[in-house]
């Protein structure tokens, strides 16, 4: 019976790839509204913000990554059902290739809160919040509503409502999406 315990154990430890830093925020975890009111209050700060990429500028020393920061979850990926709070900048000495960091993808990192940098925004000059990234991980993008197998409780936005997968119908269990027609 115990050596049912070696797979299960190295299934459930391959189930998380995060890096430690993005999976966990820091013990005080700063908010986007806190540091952007008063940034040097909280220069060097630690912390993990997150959002969707708007722009990447390579230097010759460092990448700068604009973000449209949202709020994360549990596991640090960007809420992109909840409303945007701003803009940040994120700097890194790695090299992020534009072709894949693109815009429109969801991007999170720790690190620390270095200061803010000016930047021009159509005809505006803003300030934003600027981090010095430790660990920056670029998320996969996928659909948030249908799991693409028919497995579990989903919403399916095509056919409006919830269902149970896979479905009992017939005397089978069908491994397809199960649409309501009312």
């Amino acid at each position: 019976m115990k050596w049912h315990l070696l797979p299960i154990c190295l299934l459930l430890n391959a189930c998380s790839n995060l890096p430690p830093a993005i999976e966990h925020a820091p013990s005080y975890d700063l908010t986007y509204s806190e540091a952007s009111q008063n940034i040097a209050r909280y220069k060097n700060a630690p912390v993990r913000w997150g959002g969707v990429i708007i722009d990447v500028e390579n230097e010759q020393t460092k990448s700068l990554v604009q973000v449209l920061y949202y709020p994360l979850d549990g596991y640090g990926r960007p809420e992109l059902e909840e409303a945007n709070k701003g803009r940040f900048i994120i700097e890194t000495s790695e090299f992020l290739d534009p072709t894949v960091y693109t815009a429109g993808k969801e991007i999170t990192a720790a690190g620390i809160l270095k200061g803010d940098d000016e930047r021009t925004i159509g005809k505006k000059v803003m300030r934003l919040p600027l981090i010095l990234a430790t660990t920056t991980y670029l998320w996969a993008s996928y659909d948030r509503y249908y799991n693409g197998y028919g497995y579990g409780f989903d919403y399916d936005p095509y056919y409006g409502g919830y269902g149970f997968y896979p479905y009992y119908w017939g005397g089978y269990y069908r491994p397809y999406p199960y649409y309501r027609y009312w």
